[in-house]
């Protein structure tokens, strides 16, 4: 007979469920229930008097996560969730470091640092050391000290092998000195002081390792090592690990996750208990087989098959067009048809890889005046970096802009501090004259530093008469120092391809006869940042990165940009564990969608102000052809019998290809696919010569190459 909690849980949840007091993994595959599998047992753990309330921990990685868990648990039991040790990584961990502060060092009051309270700190101790800010940016010695501390290692404990990384080392003794004087304590230093605290005192282990019989885990392939570090330490030898989780979708390399933790637990525990949540509640049989098929050909895996017992469903649809452009004006027709037929706008989401392409579709959906909301992250033209960039460029059509000059003054830093800038602002204030103004006269000690941003602005002003938008969005990012500042930025990739992207907006602007082209383009970009992006409880398209996408669900999703080098991105060709964690991250995009999923590719993007053409993404090729229909057929393969347009939207014919030259007598006009038996697949960007002329093919992972097309054995694919 089966216990109440169980009744309405399939036969392998119902299994997880009721395991026994010992080591277990329980794979959980997408959408297949695995919050209500973990709520249930810690509600299983309690009603069988398994376990007291304080007898279980159960760990997360959000606080939204944990709320849910708590809500879920107290509508199964009557209960007090107070009593419960439910929370995040670092919740828990603030938990037990305010009942043993004495232990742990920390006084009682520890305030805790969030990241930019942490960025503050981190520059006070870069003034006081006297390091240059160019050469050591305050985020990058940020992200060293966290990286540090998120594997275990105090700043004693890290090497340092030049004077560059001998000066990081240095940096972070003085930030740990200056934490403990001040009594505060980052996020990072909540696991690790935790951790210390439990692996050096042993009364304060044997405590909790007695109490926590049970330790239940969500999320557990994101666990990064110091993580599961502190819970083996918790565990002890008695106590039970029940890790929840799914390697297929573990996207956070990047952020220290660490995929092998579920293989370790397994063999460090040789844990007999492996149940696999297969059975997926969310999407129909067409898409689930594409992420099968896209994952299967992953070879560091545990391994699983997601199957529904919903219909097949639609077929997958594909669309390519000749441009980036012309991709997403289809993304938004299509989408208006979905809502349409009656579709809630909310229900619909573009996904993308990287945050720089939401740039174009933002435009598309601006131009037709369709809501949209960015979800977990901002607006193209709201980014940092953006309006930085803007700000340079209002400075070059009008230097009185006191609110540009104020946010660029000194970023990058240049030497300009507080007290100068405020000098700055006094002598404008008596005299009623501009910030610019002011500035152009100021004199005393700050007067060497400040002359040099007065020139070089002027020198943009200059520099700017008579240019086309693009190239003066370029010399700016040159004479500004923005794009060198991100490029060396720990992380910075992400920026750069932004502000790259702000150079592809201002190649594709067009200007009216009778306008300023700066002047036009900064009112486009007001505009574009304006109040389009719907409100809170407005219907809107949902835009976001897959990153951003992971846990959630959409009738219908747009998976946009499918190129070699775009996704797969181009950091991981060539990387097998990278391109590893890329396929993780294509699973994860196509079991967002519930009931449709469309695939859109473009022939050809704008790259830093140039047309750049591409070639299919494995990913898309990976997945079988029965599953797919080409809504044209610029992809379609030869031999393929294309399905035709999806009814319910426009039908598009096969994009005509922009050849910028006559076809040559060899047939390979620009535009062309072909392979090549060592450099792969790629694409005819330009030829010159008759028959056995040559041609320059763009290879998606050996770049651009000119070869003879005598010898060069190309196929036409």
């Amino acid at each position: 007979m089966s216990h109440p909690l169980t009744e309405k849980l399939n036969p392998e949840q119902a299994a997880a469920v009721q395991l026994p007091a010992t080591h277990a993994l329980i794979l959980a595959g997408a959408g297949s229930g695995k919050t209500r599998v973990l709520t249930t047992r810690i509600a299983w753990l309690l009603s069988t008097g398994a376990c007291s309330p304080s007898g279980l921990m159960a760990v997360t990685f959000t606080n939204k996560s944990a709320k849910e868990m708590l809500s879920r648990i107290t509508s199964m039991l009557p209960l007090n969730p107070r009593g419960l040790w439910v929370g995040t990584f670092h919740g828990l961990c603030n938990r037990m470091l305010r009942l043993h502060h004495r232990d742990a060092g920390l006084p009682e009051a520890f305030a805790i640092l969030d990241t930019q309270e942490q960025l503050a700190a981190i520059k006070r101790v870069l003034k006081l050391l006297n390091l240059d800010d160019d050469k050591y940016p305050p985020r990058t010695v940020q992200q060293y000290i966290n990286g540090h501390k998120e594997n275990g290692r105090r700043a004693g404990d890290v090497d340092a092998w030049d004077d560059y990384s001998r000066h990081l080392r240095i940096a972070y003794e003085e930030y740990e000195k200056q934490c403990n004087r001040e009594g505060v304590a980052d996020f990072s230093e909540l696991l690790l002081r935790c951790y210390e605290l439990l692996s050096h005192n042993a009364a304060i282990r044997a405590h909790y390792q007695q109490r926590f019989v049970h330790i239940l885990v969500d999320e557990f392939q994101d666990t990064n090592r110091l993580q599961y570090a502190w819970l083996k330490l918790l565990a002890g030898d008695s106590g039970a690990i029940f890790a929840v989780g799914d390697d297929d979708q573990s996207i956070y390399a990047f952020r220290g996750a660490n995929v092998g933790n579920m293989q370790d637990f397994q063999r460090d525990y040789a844990v007999k208990h492996v149940i696999r949540l297969e059975q997926n509640y969310r999407s129909h049989g067409n898409i689930l087989d594409a992420a099968n098929a896209v994952i299967a050909n992953n070879t560091q895996r545990l391994g699983k098959q997601l199957w529904t017992d919903a219909s097949s469903g639609e077929p997958i649809r594909v669309f390519e067009g000749a441009s980036d452009f012309e991709e997403a004006n289809f993304i938004v027709e299509e989408a208006q048809t979905l809502i349409r037929e009656g579709m809630a706008a909310s229900d619909v989401a573009i996904l993308y890889r990287s945050n720089a392409q939401s740039r174009i579709i933002e435009h598309a959906l601006f131009s037709a005046a369709v809501p949209y909301r960015v979800y977990g992250g901002l607006r193209f033209f709201e980014r940092q970096e953006i309006k930085h960039a803007l700000a340079y460029l209002r400075l070059i059509a009008n230097p009185s802009d006191d609110n540009a000059l104020l946010r660029v003054i000194n970023f990058p830093t240049r030497g300009i501090g507080a007290r100068s800038i405020e000098s700055i602002q006094e002598k404008a204030r008596l005299e009623g004259s501009t910030l610019w103004q002011a500035a152009c006269g100021v004199g005393g000690r700050s007067a060497a530093s400040i002359g040099k941003f007065v020139h070089m602005i002027e020198a943009m002003r200059n520099q700017a008469d008579g240019l086309p938008m693009m190239e003066i969005v370029d010399m700016m990012l040159d004479l500004s120092g923005l794009l060198e500042h991100y490029k060396n930025e720990k992380d910075g990739e992400e920026r750069v391809a932004n502000l790259e992207e702000l150079i592809n907006a201002a190649a594709t602007f067009s200007v009216e006869e009778d306008q300023n082209p700066l002047i036009a383009f900064l009112s486009h970009a007001s505009l574009e940042a304006g109040d389009h992006q719907a409100g809170v409880h407005e219907e809107a398209l949902q835009l976001m990165t897959v990153h951003a996408a992971k846990g959630l669900e959409f009738k219908a999703v747009f998976l946009t940009g499918l190129e070699e080098g775009l996704f797969p991105h181009d950091n991981s060709i060539g990387d097998a564990q990278g391109l590893e964690e890329e396929r993780r991250l294509m699973y994860v995009a196509i079991t967002r969608a519930r009931e449709r999923l469309y695939l859109t590719l473009a022939q050809s993007r704008m790259l830093h102000g140039q047309t750049r053409y591409g070639v299919a993404s494995r990913f898309l090729e990976e997945i079988p052809q029965p599953l797919l229909k080409f809504l044209n057929r610029g992809y379609a393969p030869s031999g393929y019998s294309s399905a035709g347009s999806y009814s319910a939207g426009t039908a598009y014919a096969a994009p005509a290809q922009k050849v910028a030259k006559s076809t040559p007598e060899h047939g390979l006009s620009i535009g062309t696919k072909v392979e090549h038996h060592k450099f792969g697949r790629g694409v005819v960007t330009d030829h010159e010569g008759g028959a056995s002329g040559n041609v320059q093919v763009n290879f998606a992972q050996h770049g651009s190459k000119w070869l003879a097309v005598a010898y060069a054995k190309l196929t036409v694919i």
